[in-house]
């Protein structure tokens, strides 16, 4: 158990530099993520062949969930970059903590088990901290709305990867998820660069660095860790340790962007509540047996 946690937050960790590298690529949020996407395939892909086979699915009707939940992976992306390019890396990061409370309400209904209280408290008690932000800083609107759902869209990929790891195995999820993404976005990216039409299409030299920085450690890397770690957590205690995503992504845009200048009271007090609830959670898993924690 102290392995997967040690996987998971050094995922996290990873994950953190995404809010960052999505303000430093010059790309609008549909291009950036079929960018990601696609290097993304090709990197697994690279290292399968290295590691002489390419990981398969089980069988045919398990390649087209793990495709359909690519899709998922690749509008929840797409919301998260969104919410940063219309708000800032700080509040995008911090409306992804709302991820929680939408996974104490989906996993009960999809695994078709009854809610865990505490859980559901513990999210509500996330929600209360991003309303304060709302509340303060409602120049950000409409990138908190896209954080939330792409916060939802998190949760809901989340769960279900939890189904999907009893006969998969990590790096199989991770590629097929990928591509399933890549391919949902490439019939989505038409109506929306007619809708947001883009400055340009093709990345800038530092765009590519950045593109491969986030797609092998952000993502190849990260994902493989957080799903590792998801074969022995519960989907909630995964989604509620990546509420410290904002901590460290907001640490770097403090000191890379100096975005404290631009927040208020709000945004502090809202960050120190998501803060607590990371915290309770954590040790409340502690206490409890080792067949009660997944």
């Amino acid at each position: 158990m102290r392995r997967s946690f040690l996987q998971l937050h050094i995922a996290v960790l990873l994950a953190g530099f995404t809010g960052i590298l999505g303000r430093l690529i010059t790309l609008n949020e549909g291009l950036l993520v079929w960018y990601r996407m696609l290097f993304t395939v090709l990197g697994l892909l690279a290292l399968g062949r290295l590691g002489g086979r390419l990981p398969r699915a089980s069988s045919r009707a398990a390649a087209r969930r793990l495709l359909a939940t690519g899709a998922l992976v690749a509008l929840h992306w797409g919301t998260f970059y969104g919410s940063i390019k219309y708000a800032n890396v700080s509040v995008g990061l911090v409306c992804f903590s709302s991820m929680c409370f939408f996974t104490a309400v989906l996993e009960p209904l999809l695994q078709r088990r009854r809610p865990v209280v505490v859980e559901l408290l513990l999210g509500v008690l996330v929600m209360v901290g991003i309303a304060l932000i709302f509340r303060f800083d409602a120049s950000y609107r409409t990138g908190i709305v896209l954080g939330v759902l792409s916060s939802m869209l998190s949760a809901l990929f989340t769960v279900l990867n939890k189904r999907w790891l009893v006969t998969e195995l990590p790096e199989t999820v991770n590629l097929y998820e990928m591509a399933g993404g890549w391919l949902a976005l490439t019939m989505l990216l038409p109506f929306h660069t007619a809708r947001f039409p883009p400055d340009h299409w093709l990345p800038t030299g530092s765009d590519f660095v950045w593109l491969l920085f986030l797609s092998i450690f952000c993502t190849i890397i990260a994902i493989r860790l957080s799903l590792m770690a998801l074969r022995e957590v519960s989907p909630f205690t995964v989604n509620l340790t990546y509420n410290l995503e904002p901590v460290y992504g907001i640490g770097l845009a403090f000191l890379i962007y100096r975005e404290d200048r631009q927040l208020g009271p709000g945004f502090y007090a809202g960050m120190s509540i998501i803060v607590l609830s990371v915290m309770l959670q954590t040790a409340r898993i502690r206490r409890l047996r080792p067949s009660e924690r997944s």
